[in-house]
C-alpha cells in the first residue's frame, strides 16, 4: 500500500474529527515537516520558526509547533509555554512539552511553578521528573519511610550522574539525624560501588560528593588503576578507607575476578565488615558467573547474608545455581529468589524457578506450592509462561480468538486523533514520532485511556495498514483477551513458507525470528547497520550471497523483500546447521554472532530453558527467548495442533569431537 495514499487518507479523516484545532489555511505540503524534523534535530531554531506557518493546518501541525517551541524553551517566556500547553490540550505534544518543562523547571529549582504543573503530567513516566516530585514533596512536607525508600531505589538504578535523583538523595543525606528516615553514608557508598562496577565515574564522583567529597581524586586514582591503589599505602581503618578499598577490588574484579579474589582472602577481608565482604564475594560471584566459571557459586558460598546481595547479584547466583556441574542446586536457586526484592520476585523468570526449585523436593506441600506458582504464570504469553504450561502437562496453542469487534469499536479506532497522527508520521516516514504518538495514545494514563477491547480496535487499525509493530505491540497491551492473529501475524506468508520449504527451515522458526527482529517492518534499520526484515548486516549479506551463490548481489539490494527474506533465511539454516540444529544456539548466534554461542555452549550438558537463562548478555538472553516462545506460537497457528516449547529447547552442551562444523567462517 503505497505511503503517500495512506496520508491523503488520513489526513481527510483527521480534518474532519479535530476542526477545533484546525487553521483553515491549506494544508502545507510533506516536505515542511520532514525539514522541521530534521531542523529539530539539528538544533536550528531560527530555521523552525521560519517554516513553522508553512504547517499550520497540516495533520501533524502539533508536531511542528512542538519542535519549534521545543528548541527554544529554555528562553521562552512562562506564559507562551502555557498557551502553547492550552492550545494542543489532550494530545501527546501537550504532555511531552509539559514533561520538558518541568525538568527544566526541576533544574531551575522553580518548585512553585513545578508543583503547579507536575499534577497535569499525564505520562509520569519520567524518572528524573518523578524525583524532583519526591524533592518537592520533601521541601513541603518532610520525609517518610516511603519517599526515602524510593529516593534510595531510584538513585541506585539511575546510570549517570543526573541532577534529578542526585539532588534528592543530596538534600535527604546526614550522617547522624536521628529523628526521621534519611539516605545514609551506607547508600552513598552503595550507590559508588554500583557505578563503579558499571563503569560511571561520574556518577560514582557524584556519589562521594554527598558522602566524601575529599576522597573523589582517589575515586579517580583507584578507578585508573585499582591493582596499584590496593599496593599502595592505603589502610583499611576508616570507614572512607575501608570503602575506598571496597571500590577499588570491584574495579579490578570487572577485568580479573581472580586476582581481586585473592587479594581480598589474603589481605583485606578481616578489615572489612560483615556488609562489604558480602558485597564484594556478591560481586565477584557476578563477574565470575557472567563468565561462566565455575568459580562463581564459590564465591557466593562465601556470602554470610543474601541478604546484602542486590538484586543483580542474585539473579546471577540463580543462573550459577542452574549451571552447576553436578545438576542444578535447587536449593540455592531457592534461596536466592526468596533474598531478591519482592518487586522482582513477581517476575515470571524468577516464579518460574522458584516453582521449578521447590518442585525438586520430595515434600508434598513444596510440591503442591509449585503447581500454584506455575499455575500463576501459566500461559501463552511468553518463554517462561509457555514453560509454566508444559510443566502442568499442558500442550502450547493459542487462545481462543475474542469476540469480533464491532463497528462502533473500529469506528473509534478510526476517529482517534492521536492515532490518525501516528499512522500520519509514520507513513510520512516520522517513525520515531508517530510511534510515540501512537504509544501515548494507547497507553493507559492517557485521557479516557483504552480498555482491552478499544486496544483490540486500535492494533487492528494498525494491522489493516500494515503497521505490522504497532499491531502487535498495541495488542500485546490486552489484559484479559489474547488475539493471536494480532499478536502473531503472518505478512507475506507465501514467500516465508515458501523459501523456509525450500531450505528445509520450519516456517515457524523463520516467523519467530523476524517477529523479534524487526516487528515486519520492511525498511527496519538498526543502530548498527542490520536492514530489512530479518535485519541484515551488510558484511553478512554479502557473504551469504556468496555463500549461496547469488551472483550479482549489490547491498542495497538487501531492503527488498524477496532479497532480505532469502538472504537472512539462507544465513539462517548455515547457522542451525552449523549448532546441529539446536534452535536456542542457532538464535543466539543470529543475534550475537557464531562464536560468542560458540564458547557460551562449553560447560555441563543442561536443559536449554537453563542455558538461555546463563547468556551474559542481555539482549540475546531476551531474544532466545522470545524467539522461541513465538517460533512455539506460530507452530502453533500454523500446524492447527498443541505445540512443545521444551522439545524445540532441547538440551545445550559442547560440541561432541566426532560432530562436524560445517560453516566454520560464519560471520
Amino acid at each position: 500500500m503505497k505511503f503517500r495514499t495512506i496520508l491523503t487518507l488520513i489526513t481527510a479523516a483527521f480534518a474532519c474529527s479535530v476542526q477545533a484545532q484546525a487553521r483553515p489555511a491549506a494544508p502545507a505540503g510533506d516536505e515542511v515537516l520532514l525539514e522541521m524534523q530534521q531542523a529539530f534535530r539539528q538544533n536550528r531554531a531560527s530555521r523552525l520558526v521560519e517554516l513553522l506557518p508553512q504547517a499550520r493546518g497540516h495533520v501533524l501541525e502539533p508536531w511542528a509547533a512542538y519542535w519549534e517551541l521545543r528548541a527554544r524553551l529554555d528562553t521562552a517566556q512562562p506564559q507562551e509555554i502555557r498557551d502553547f500547553l492550552a492550545r494542543w490540550a489532550g494530545t501527546y505534544q501537550e504532555d511531552r512539552l509539559r514533561n520538558d518543562w518541568l525538568l527544566l523547571l526541576g533544574q531551575r529549582r522553580d518548585w512553585s511553578t513545578f508543583a503547579d504543573e507536575l499534577p497535569r503530567f499525564r505520562m509520569n513516566d519520567d524518572g528524573q521528573v518523578r524525583c524532583y516530585a519526591l524533592l518537592v514533596q520533601q521541601l513541603r512536607q518532610g520525609a517518610t519511610p516511603e519517599l526515602v525508600d524510593e529516593v534510595r531505589r531510584r538513585w541506585h538504578a539511575q546510570r549517570d550522574a543526573d541532577d534529578a535523583c542526585t539532588t534528592a538523595a543530596r538534600d535527604l543525606f546526614s550522617e547522624s539525624r536521628r529523628d526521621g528516615p534519611r539516605i545514609t553514608p551506607l547508600d552513598a557508598w552503595q550507590k559508588a560501588r554500583l557505578a563503579v562496577d558499571a563503569n560511571r565515574l561520574q556518577a560514582a564522583a557524584a556519589a562521594l560528593e554527598i558522602v566524601a567529597p575529599d576522597s573523589v581524586g582517589l575515586l579517580r586514582q583507584l578507578h585508573a588503576n585499582p591493582a596499584r591503589f590496593l599496593g599502595g599505602k592505603v589502610v583499611a581503618v576508616t570507614r572512607k578507607n575501608k570503602e575506598l578499598v571496597v571500590l577499588a577490588l570491584i574495579r579490578q574484579a570487572n577485568t580479573d575476578v581472580d586476582a581481586a579474589a585473592r587479594a581480598l582472602d589474603a589481605k583485606w577481608e578481616p578489615m572489612l565488615t560483615a556488609e562489604e565482604r558480602d558485597w564484594l564475594w556478591g560481586q565477584f560471584g557476578k563477574e565470575a558467573a557472567q563468565r561462566l566459571s565455575s568459580d562463581a557459586l564459590g564465591y557466593y558460598a562465601k556470602v554470610g547474608r543474601d541478604a546484602h546481595l542486590t538484586d543483580d547479584m542474585l539473579a546471577w547466583k540463580v543462573r550459577a545455581a542452574l549451571r552447576a556441574a553436578r545438576g542444578p542446586q535447587w536449593k540455592q536457586v531457592q534461596e536466592a529468589i526468596d533474598a531478591m526484592n519482592p518487586r522482582l520476585q513477581r517476575d515470571s523468570t524468577w516464579i518460574y524457578w522458584r516453582a521449578r526449585a521447590l518442585m525438586a523436593g520430595r515434600r508434598d506441600e513444596d510440591q503442591a506450592a509449585g503447581r500454584l506458582l506455575l499455575q500463576s504464570i501459566a500461559s501463552p504469553r511468553g518463554f517462561y509462561e509457555q514453560l509454566a504450561m508444559e510443566e502442568l502437562g499442558m500442550g502450547i496453542t493459542p487462545p481462543a480468538a475474542p469476540a469480533p469487534l464491532t463497528d462502533a469499536e473500529r469506528e473509534a479506532a478510526r476517529r482517534n486523533p492521536g492515532l490518525q497522527r501516528g499512522l500520519a508520521a509514520i507513513a510520512l516516514g516520522l517513525r520515531s514520532e508517530g510511534v510515540r504518538e501512537w504509544n501515548y495514545t494507547v497507553a493507559l494514563h492517557t485521557p479516557g485511556g483504552m480498555d482491552d477491547r478499544a486496544l483490540l480496535a486500535a492494533a487492528q487499525l494498525a494491522c489493516e495498514r500494515e503497521v505490522w509493530d504497532r499491531c502487535i505491540n498495541t495488542s500485546e497491551r490486552t489484559d484479559g483477551v489474547f488475539d493471536a492473529a494480532q499478536r502473531f501475524p503472518m505478512p507475506f506468508r507465501d514467500a516465508v513458507v515458501k523459501r523456509a520449504g525450500e531450505i528445509g527451515l520450519d516456517p515457524a522458526y523463520v516467523y519467530g525470528l523476524i517477529r523479534q527482529e524487526s516487528r515486519f517492518i520492511m525498511n527496519a534499520q538498526s543502530h548498527v547497520g542490520a536492514s530489512g526484515l530479518m535485519q541484515v548486516m551488510p558484511a553478512t549479506a554479502r557473504w551469504t550471497a556468496r555463500k549461496l551463490g547469488m551472483n550479482g548481489f549489490r547491498p542495497e539490494q538487501i531492503n527488498e523483500r524477496d532479497t532480505n527474506i532469502a538472504i537472512g533465511t539462507g544465513y539462517l539454516k548455515l547457522v542451525l546447521d552449523d549448532f546441529s540444529g539446536s534452535l536456542p544456539l542457532a538464535a543466539a548466534a543470529y543475534n550475537a554472532g557464531p562464536n560468542r554461542p560458540r564458547a557460551w555452549r562449553n560447560g555441563p550438558v543442561m536443559e536449554a530453558a537453563a542455558w538461555a537463562e546463563n547468556v551474559p548478555f542481555h539482549e540475546t538472553r531476551d531474544y532466545v527467548k522470545k524467539v522461541l516462545a513465538n517460533t512455539t506460537l506460530y507452530a502453533a497457528i500454523l500446524s492447527g495442533q498443541p505445540q512443545s516449547i521444551k522439545t524445540r529447547l532441547g538440551e545445550v552442551g559442547p560440541r561432541e569431537p566426532a560432530q562436524a562444523q560445517p560453516n566454520a567462517d560464519l560471520p
